[in-house]
């Protein structure tokens, strides 16, 4: 029997032993590689696009020959204001991307040795920049489509007395979400939260390419769907699967992974925020199958070339 990848050697291929043997230049260089790519890691002047620069080594800084600004290797990206080392912020990265089911920020910030608030924050950064990746995904193909409900469950109450039908919508949660998503076969999972799964016919038709074929569970307002898309239904109350492809089981994978992310690791996700973990797990899901190395650097590239975050800079200053 074939090992499985995730056991195999190429799929670790950075470590932390590595990453602080390394040390704070290596990591630095690392910094500089991935900002500026196109370049080979010479700066490029964040405001003027200007390639001609005056170093300030002392600072690890650089000041432009064209407009005199300065600016540094993490200027104006998700990483700005850092307070962090290159070689801790390497760390953590790698770190993030080791989690297969997420990381906890209490983990996070023990591992790290730093306060929870900071492993909260730089988490949730992450997560923006990952989910960039796939901001204006089209999908086409062979797409499978389905929704699961997270949050918002209430407690019975210690009385059997005092309890009430948590069936009925007055004694439902308004915290309770539908993440909704779209997982293309051989390609990238997109994911929407919403009220109710419903919803997710007018997203289908927003992201998905015609001539596609759709993929669906028994719910009857996928019904909408087959005018616009050759669709294939299986009802599951009778089978998962009836063979020849005809399933939802690549939808139901993500799914599985999120719900483990969610009650094994976080235990509890605001409704606020779940698209962030929603993000996170699709993109596990998408690169599994790449080394460990390959999705830090992948992240690491895409957070450096990623604008400051509007939602998370100054997160707890703003008194969250």
């Amino acid at each position: 029997m074939a090992q499985h990848f995730l056991l195999s050697a190429e799929s670790r291929t950075l470590s932390l032993k590595e990453i602080y043997k390394g040390g704070e230049e290596k990591a630095y260089d690392t910094f500089k590689r991935l900002r500026w790519a196109s370049t080979q890691g010479e700066p490029v002047c964040p405001k003027c696009g200007c390639l001609d620069h005056y170093e300030i080594p002392t600072r690890r800084k650089f000041k432009c020959a064209a407009c005199g600004a300065q600016f540094s290797v993490t200027s104006g990206s998700i990483f700005a204001s850092r307070k962090l080392s290159f070689t801790d912020l390497l760390a953590a990265i790698c770190l993030f991307v080791n989690g297969s089911k997420g990381m906890s920020s209490v983990q996070f910030s023990r591992d790290l040795d730093v306060q929870y608030k900071t492993a909260f924050v730089l988490s949730h950064k992450l997560r923006e920049a990952l989910s960039a990746e796939t901001k204006d995904e089209i999908l086409e193909g062979e797409v499978e489509i389905d929704g699961a409900f997270f949050g918002g469950t209430v407690r019975p109450t210690n009385r059997v007395e005092d309890r009430k039908d948590r069936r009925t919508k007055e004694h439902q949660s308004d915290r309770r979400r539908v993440v909704i998503a779209l997982r293309e076969r051989a390609g990238r999972t997109l994911t929407f939260i919403r009220h109710r799964e419903a919803e997710g016919v007018e997203i289908a038709r927003a992201r998905m390419l015609a001539g596609s074929k759709l993929f669906a569970d028994e719910a009857n307002h996928w019904d909408a769907l087959e005018a616009d898309y050759a669709s294939t239904r299986i009802n599951h109350s009778e089978s998962y699967s009836d063979g020849h492809g005809k399933h939802t089981n690549m939808v139901e994978s993500y799914f599985s992974r999120l719900r483990r992310m969610v009650v094994g690791q976080h235990h509890h996700v605001s409704h606020k925020y779940l698209y962030q973990y929603a993000n996170h797990a699709a993109w596990l899901e998408d690169h599994r199958r790449r080394s460990n190395g390959g999705n830090a650097f992948a992240i690491l590239g895409g957070a450096l070339n990623h604008p400051v975050s509007r939602i998370w800079a100054g997160y707890w200053q703003r008194g969250s």
